[in-house]
């Protein structure tokens, strides 16, 4: 093929270089999520090979799936809030005084936060009352699954901590300025 100025191009094309992948900025709770996810793709593998192939369906996987898809959410959902991504209605800051603004925003941390907490004190008091309860396929017990939920919402309650002082600190959150983002510490 020519190029414009009628010599060859040789960069005509798919070009394809390796780049250094940094996984720095990836946080921990995005390897569970990861780790959850991978289990949770075994699993339904698992669940479509010995049904559509095998002809012969393994019981287990159906339960297995719905709880490591619960485990999946609850870890996904922990990545929101340490990237402070969750869904947001910022088009009431926008016309409120800068004051109002500022004291609205502080509430939402604080009630955000506070929910995590108590959705942390909430799952320990529901895996205490399971107690010795088991599964209803595998002889496993269902306050396992319970403790995956405790361990998501702990996540958020410390990440929901972690970025209300950001918040704080620098004097302005997403709400009020949506154009700024974590990164602008």
């Amino acid at each position: 093929m020519q190029s414009p100025s009628g010599q060859g191009n040789d960069d005509v094309g798919l070009r394809v270089e390796e780049e250094n992948v940094d996984f720095s900025g990836v946080p921990w709770e995005a390897w569970v999520g990861v780790f959850f996810f991978a289990l949770l793709a075994a699993v339904v593998l698992t669940q479509f090979v010995t049904r559509y192939v095998l002809n012969d369906s393994a019981s287990w996987t159906e339960e297995i799936a719905r709880y490591l898809l619960v485990a999946t959410v609850f870890s996904g959902a922990a990545i929101g809030v340490a990237r402070n991504n969750h869904i947001q209605v910022d088009f009431v800051y926008r016309y409120l005084p800068k004051q109002a603004s500022r004291i609205l925003a502080s509430l939402v941390d604080v009630l955000r936060t506070a929910f995590f907490i108590a959705m942390v004190y909430l799952c320990y008091r529901l895996i205490e009352k399971l107690g010795a309860s088991r599964m209803t396929v595998i002889d496993l017990p269902i306050g396992m699954l319970y403790w995956v939920c405790f361990g998501g919402f702990a996540a958020m309650a410390l990440r929901s901590l972690q970025i209300s002082a950001i918040h704080w600190r620098r004097g302005y959150s997403v709400l009020e300025r949506p154009e700024s983002s974590m990164q602008d510490r």
